[in-house]
Protein backbone atom coordinates (compact mmCIF):
# COMPACT_ATOMS: atom_id res chain seq x y z
CA UNK A 1 0.00 0.00 0.00
CA UNK A 2 1.15 3.51 -1.19
CA UNK A 3 0.07 6.56 -1.00
CA UNK A 4 0.15 8.45 -4.12
CA UNK A 5 1.38 12.23 -4.74
CA UNK A 6 1.27 12.93 -8.63
CA UNK A 7 4.14 14.74 -9.97
CA UNK A 8 4.97 16.83 -12.92
CA UNK A 9 5.72 14.30 -16.38
CA UNK A 10 8.56 15.36 -18.99
CA UNK A 11 6.49 14.04 -21.24
CA UNK A 12 4.79 16.30 -23.44
CA UNK A 13 2.46 13.96 -24.56
CA UNK A 14 1.25 13.21 -21.32
CA UNK A 15 0.69 16.38 -20.03
CA UNK A 16 -1.41 17.17 -23.45
CA UNK A 17 -3.59 14.44 -22.18
CA UNK A 18 -3.88 14.86 -18.72
CA UNK A 19 -5.17 18.59 -20.17
CA UNK A 20 -6.88 17.45 -22.08
CA UNK A 21 -8.73 14.52 -19.70
CA UNK A 22 -9.15 17.31 -17.21
CA UNK A 23 -11.27 19.80 -19.58
CA UNK A 24 -13.47 16.70 -20.34
CA UNK A 25 -13.90 15.64 -16.85
CA UNK A 26 -14.83 19.07 -16.10
CA UNK A 27 -17.51 19.88 -18.26
CA UNK A 28 -19.27 16.16 -17.92
CA UNK A 29 -19.14 16.12 -14.02
CA UNK A 30 -20.39 19.82 -13.69
CA UNK A 31 -23.27 19.14 -16.23
CA UNK A 32 -25.59 17.01 -14.04
CA UNK A 33 -28.26 18.77 -12.18
CA UNK A 34 -28.52 17.12 -9.15
CA UNK A 35 -26.54 15.69 -6.55
CA UNK A 36 -27.31 12.37 -7.62
CA UNK A 37 -26.52 13.21 -11.16
CA UNK A 38 -23.64 14.20 -9.82
CA UNK A 39 -22.46 10.95 -8.28
CA UNK A 40 -23.50 9.18 -10.92
CA UNK A 41 -21.58 10.79 -13.82
CA UNK A 42 -18.26 10.66 -11.79
CA UNK A 43 -18.42 7.13 -11.15
CA UNK A 44 -19.22 6.50 -14.83
CA UNK A 45 -16.58 8.76 -15.72
CA UNK A 46 -14.67 6.90 -13.53
CA UNK A 47 -14.40 3.88 -15.74
CA UNK A 48 -14.10 5.48 -18.57
CA UNK A 49 -11.39 7.85 -18.55
CA UNK A 50 -9.19 5.86 -15.73
CA UNK A 51 -7.73 2.68 -17.38
CA UNK A 52 -7.42 -0.20 -15.12
CA UNK A 53 -10.90 1.18 -13.24
CA UNK A 54 -13.26 -1.92 -13.76
CA UNK A 55 -15.78 -0.97 -11.26
CA UNK A 56 -16.35 2.66 -9.45
CA UNK A 57 -18.12 3.87 -6.23
CA UNK A 58 -18.54 6.53 -3.36
CA UNK A 59 -18.92 6.32 -0.40
CA UNK A 60 -19.80 9.19 2.21
CA UNK A 61 -19.94 8.76 6.31
CA UNK A 62 -23.08 9.81 7.75
CA UNK A 63 -23.79 9.36 11.73
CA UNK A 64 -20.99 7.18 11.72
CA UNK A 65 -21.94 5.10 9.09
CA UNK A 66 -20.51 5.02 5.43
CA UNK A 67 -23.23 4.56 2.62
CA UNK A 68 -22.45 3.71 -1.01
CA UNK A 69 -24.27 6.30 -2.60
CA UNK A 70 -23.12 5.40 -6.06
CA UNK A 71 -21.50 3.25 -7.58
CA UNK A 72 -21.03 1.44 -11.38
CA UNK A 73 -21.58 -2.31 -10.10
CA UNK A 74 -23.46 -3.75 -6.85
CA UNK A 75 -20.34 -5.25 -6.29
CA UNK A 76 -18.82 -2.13 -4.84
CA UNK A 77 -21.65 -1.73 -2.52
CA UNK A 78 -21.04 -5.33 -0.80
CA UNK A 79 -17.33 -4.53 -0.80
CA UNK A 80 -17.76 -1.07 0.93
CA UNK A 81 -20.68 -2.96 3.37
CA UNK A 82 -17.80 -5.41 4.22
CA UNK A 83 -15.18 -2.78 5.11
CA UNK A 84 -17.36 -0.79 6.89
CA UNK A 85 -18.36 -4.36 8.95
CA UNK A 86 -14.34 -4.73 9.73
CA UNK A 87 -13.71 -1.22 9.84
CA UNK A 88 -11.18 -2.06 7.32
CA UNK A 89 -10.00 -2.20 3.91
CA UNK A 90 -8.71 1.11 1.33
CA UNK A 91 -11.96 2.83 1.51
CA UNK A 92 -11.69 2.95 5.21
CA UNK A 93 -8.47 4.24 5.56
CA UNK A 94 -8.97 7.37 2.38
CA UNK A 95 -12.11 8.53 3.93
CA UNK A 96 -10.96 8.35 7.63
CA UNK A 97 -7.46 9.41 7.41
CA UNK A 98 -8.05 11.70 4.24
CA UNK A 99 -5.79 10.81 2.50
CA UNK A 100 -5.49 8.68 -1.20
CA UNK A 101 -4.21 4.88 -0.85
CA UNK A 102 -3.42 2.88 -3.47
CA UNK A 103 -3.22 -0.46 -3.26
CA UNK A 104 -1.46 -2.87 -6.05
CA UNK A 105 -2.45 -5.80 -4.43
CA UNK A 106 -5.28 -5.71 -1.70
CA UNK A 107 -4.94 -9.44 -0.71
CA UNK A 108 -1.18 -9.08 0.39
CA UNK A 109 -2.25 -6.29 2.59
CA UNK A 110 -1.64 -7.42 6.34
CA UNK A 111 -3.54 -4.33 7.63
CA UNK A 112 -6.36 -5.38 5.82
CA UNK A 113 -6.42 -9.47 6.13
CA UNK A 114 -10.42 -9.04 7.32
CA UNK A 115 -11.28 -7.96 4.26
CA UNK A 116 -9.37 -9.29 1.83
CA UNK A 117 -10.94 -12.86 1.28
CA UNK A 118 -13.86 -10.89 0.43
CA UNK A 119 -12.17 -9.15 -2.27
CA UNK A 120 -10.71 -12.30 -3.72
CA UNK A 121 -14.10 -13.96 -4.30
CA UNK A 122 -15.56 -10.33 -5.48
CA UNK A 123 -12.26 -11.32 -8.34
CA UNK A 124 -10.70 -7.36 -7.54
CA UNK A 125 -7.34 -7.51 -7.20
CA UNK A 126 -5.98 -3.61 -6.65
CA UNK A 127 -7.77 -0.49 -5.49
CA UNK A 128 -7.17 3.82 -6.19
CA UNK A 129 -9.09 5.13 -3.43
CA UNK A 130 -9.41 9.12 -2.79
CA UNK A 131 -11.15 11.38 -0.44
CA UNK A 132 -13.39 14.40 -2.07
CA UNK A 133 -12.45 17.48 -0.59
CA UNK A 134 -14.77 20.54 -0.69
CA UNK A 135 -17.97 18.50 0.64
CA UNK A 136 -19.61 18.79 3.43
CA UNK A 137 -19.27 15.19 4.96
CA UNK A 138 -16.04 12.81 4.68
CA UNK A 139 -16.76 11.17 1.45
CA UNK A 140 -14.18 9.01 -1.32
CA UNK A 141 -14.27 7.93 -4.52
CA UNK A 142 -13.28 4.07 -4.81
CA UNK A 143 -11.78 2.93 -8.35
CA UNK A 144 -11.25 -1.10 -8.09
CA UNK A 145 -9.55 -3.02 -10.47
CA UNK A 146 -9.82 -7.01 -11.33
CA UNK A 147 -5.73 -7.01 -11.92
CA UNK A 148 -3.22 -6.36 -9.64
CA UNK A 149 -0.59 -2.99 -9.66
CA UNK A 150 -3.58 -1.71 -12.74
CA UNK A 151 -3.30 1.75 -12.34
CA UNK A 152 0.06 3.59 -13.85
CA UNK A 153 1.53 7.34 -12.69
CA UNK A 154 -0.79 8.92 -15.53
CA UNK A 155 -3.97 6.84 -14.28
CA UNK A 156 -3.15 7.87 -10.72
CA UNK A 157 -3.55 11.15 -12.00
CA UNK A 158 -6.40 11.21 -13.61
CA UNK A 159 -8.00 10.23 -10.66
CA UNK A 160 -6.75 13.20 -8.75
CA UNK A 161 -7.89 15.53 -11.48
CA UNK A 162 -11.20 13.80 -10.67
CA UNK A 163 -11.50 13.51 -7.16
CA UNK A 164 -10.60 16.92 -7.29
CA UNK A 165 -13.51 18.26 -9.80
CA UNK A 166 -15.47 15.95 -8.39
CA UNK A 167 -15.73 16.92 -4.43
CA UNK A 168 -16.44 21.16 -6.01
CA UNK A 169 -18.77 19.89 -8.34
CA UNK A 170 -20.64 17.53 -5.63
CA UNK A 171 -20.62 20.92 -3.39
CA UNK A 172 -21.87 23.15 -6.11
CA UNK A 173 -24.50 20.52 -6.28
CA UNK A 174 -25.56 20.34 -2.62
CA UNK A 175 -25.91 23.80 -3.09
CA UNK A 176 -28.03 24.40 -6.05
CA UNK A 177 -30.22 21.72 -4.43
CA UNK A 178 -30.51 23.56 -1.69
CA UNK A 179 -31.33 26.95 -3.00
CA UNK A 180 -34.26 25.02 -5.03
CA UNK A 181 -35.54 23.71 -1.69
CA UNK A 182 -35.37 27.00 -0.36
CA UNK A 183 -37.31 28.49 -3.44
CA UNK A 184 -39.53 26.17 -3.43
CA UNK A 185 -40.50 26.77 0.87
CA UNK A 186 -40.79 30.02 0.24
CA UNK A 187 -43.19 29.60 -2.10
CA UNK A 188 -44.93 26.90 -0.74
CA UNK A 189 -45.49 29.55 2.15
CA UNK A 190 -46.59 32.48 0.66
CA UNK A 191 -48.81 30.09 -1.10
CA UNK A 192 -50.63 28.83 1.76
CA UNK A 193 -50.84 32.49 3.63
CA UNK A 194 -52.63 33.70 0.39
CA UNK A 195 -54.91 30.68 0.16
CA UNK A 196 -55.50 30.95 4.18
CA UNK A 197 -56.33 35.09 3.42
CA UNK A 198 -58.38 34.48 1.04
CA UNK A 199 -60.49 32.12 3.40
CA UNK A 200 -60.57 34.90 6.26
CA UNK A 201 -61.95 37.12 3.66
CA UNK A 202 -64.85 34.36 2.75
CA UNK A 203 -65.67 34.38 6.71
CA UNK A 204 -65.34 37.71 7.48
CA UNK A 205 -67.78 38.84 4.89
CA UNK A 206 -69.87 36.09 5.20
CA UNK A 207 -70.39 36.02 8.97
CA UNK A 208 -69.44 39.60 9.27
CA UNK A 209 -66.65 38.77 12.08
CA UNK A 210 -63.08 40.02 12.47
CA UNK A 211 -59.97 38.54 10.70
CA UNK A 212 -59.02 37.17 14.29
CA UNK A 213 -62.53 35.20 14.37
CA UNK A 214 -62.03 34.35 10.92
CA UNK A 215 -58.82 32.73 11.48
CA UNK A 216 -59.85 30.61 14.87
CA UNK A 217 -62.79 29.83 12.39
CA UNK A 218 -60.04 27.95 10.28
CA UNK A 219 -57.80 26.98 13.31
CA UNK A 220 -60.89 25.42 15.46
CA UNK A 221 -61.86 23.24 12.37
CA UNK A 222 -58.78 22.21 11.64
CA UNK A 223 -58.30 20.87 15.37
CA UNK A 224 -61.98 19.30 15.00
CA UNK A 225 -60.97 17.65 11.19
CA UNK A 226 -57.53 16.75 12.17
CA UNK A 227 -56.46 18.20 8.73
CA UNK A 228 -53.74 21.00 7.64
CA UNK A 229 -55.36 24.80 8.22
CA UNK A 230 -54.02 25.01 4.89
CA UNK A 231 -56.17 22.53 3.29
CA UNK A 232 -59.34 24.09 5.24
CA UNK A 233 -58.91 27.19 4.01
CA UNK A 234 -58.19 25.84 0.30
CA UNK A 235 -61.48 23.69 0.94
CA UNK A 236 -63.56 27.11 1.46
CA UNK A 237 -62.21 28.79 -1.11
CA UNK A 238 -63.20 25.89 -3.81
CA UNK A 239 -66.78 24.94 -2.37
CA UNK A 240 -67.36 28.24 -0.31
CA UNK A 241 -68.43 25.65 2.85
CA UNK A 242 -68.37 26.95 5.66
CA UNK A 243 -65.70 24.20 7.65
CA UNK A 244 -67.17 22.18 10.10
CA UNK A 245 -65.39 23.32 13.87
CA UNK A 246 -67.48 21.13 16.03
CA UNK A 247 -69.02 23.71 17.88
CA UNK A 248 -73.19 24.06 17.64
CA UNK A 249 -72.86 28.02 18.25
CA UNK A 250 -69.83 28.67 15.70
CA UNK A 251 -71.86 26.41 12.88
CA UNK A 252 -74.79 28.45 13.10
CA UNK A 253 -72.76 31.84 13.22
CA UNK A 254 -73.43 34.41 15.66
CA UNK A 255 -75.83 36.65 15.05
CA UNK A 256 -75.05 40.04 14.20
CA UNK A 257 -76.22 43.77 13.16
CA UNK A 258 -79.59 43.94 11.40
CA UNK A 259 -79.84 40.26 12.24
CA UNK A 260 -79.62 40.51 15.70
CA UNK A 261 -81.86 43.46 15.76
CA UNK A 262 -84.35 41.41 13.77
CA UNK A 263 -84.11 38.39 16.10
CA UNK A 264 -84.32 40.82 19.29
CA UNK A 265 -87.46 42.65 17.67
CA UNK A 266 -88.97 39.17 16.91
CA UNK A 267 -88.73 37.87 20.71
CA UNK A 268 -90.21 41.11 22.00
CA UNK A 269 -92.97 40.85 19.61
CA UNK A 270 -93.66 37.49 20.76
CA UNK A 271 -93.43 37.99 24.16
CA UNK A 272 -96.02 40.39 23.45
CA UNK A 273 -98.38 38.35 22.24
CA UNK A 274 -98.54 35.53 24.32
CA UNK A 275 -101.12 35.25 26.32
CA UNK A 276 -100.38 35.65 30.16
CA UNK A 277 -101.94 32.43 32.12
CA UNK A 278 -104.16 33.90 34.57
Amino acid sequence: MSTFVPGTSDQHEAVIDLASSFAEIALVVFDADTVQATLDQIVRIAVEQIDGCDVAGICVIEDDVIISVANTDEIVADLEAVQHAHFAGPCIDSITQRRIVYAEEIAVEQSWSAVAAEFVSAEVRGALCLPLVSTTSAASLNLYSRFPAAYSALDRARAVILASLAGVALSAARSHETDIQVSEDLHRALTTREVIGQAQGILMERERVSAHEAFDILRRASQHLNRKLRDIAQELVDTGERPITGDRVTERGPERGPDRARSVAHRARSDRETPTTP
